[in-house]
């Protein structure tokens, strides 16, 4: 049974820093393109960073300060955030690319 739990959400001001798990049971992340979403109410869901063999890749909204990463050895992937803005403010999913599940989600929430 596949399980996605995004976790490492919360509360930060300007600039600061989170660090997003995603812990995937069901099935083997190392053999997945793994993705990070986000969502704020109203909007569409928005790719913000993916990770494959070939390497990574991000939206243009976060290029240079979100690291998307994968260990293997605890089937999790992760997206470092850094110097984070108000506009990051949203729920962030992960998903494996060609899984149709979603886990719940973590809310991130920028503000002074």
């Amino acid at each position: 049974q596949v399980q996605l739990v995004e976790s490492g959400g919360g509360f930060v001001q300007p600039g600061g820093s989170l660090r997003l798990s995603c812990a995937a049971s069901g099935f083997t992340v190392r053999y997945y393109v793994m993705r990070w979403y986000r969502q704020v109410p109203g909007k569409e869901r928005e790719l913000v960073a993916s990770i494959g063999s070939g390497g990574d890749s991000y939206s243009d909204s976060v290029k240079g300060r979100f690291t998307i990463s994968r260990d293997n050895g605890k089937n999790t992937v992760y997206l470092q955030m850094n110097s984070l803005k108000l506009e990051d403010t949203a729920v962030y999913y992960c998903k494996a690319a060609t899984i149709s599940y979603w886990g719940q989600g973590t809310q991130v929430t920028v503000s002074s």
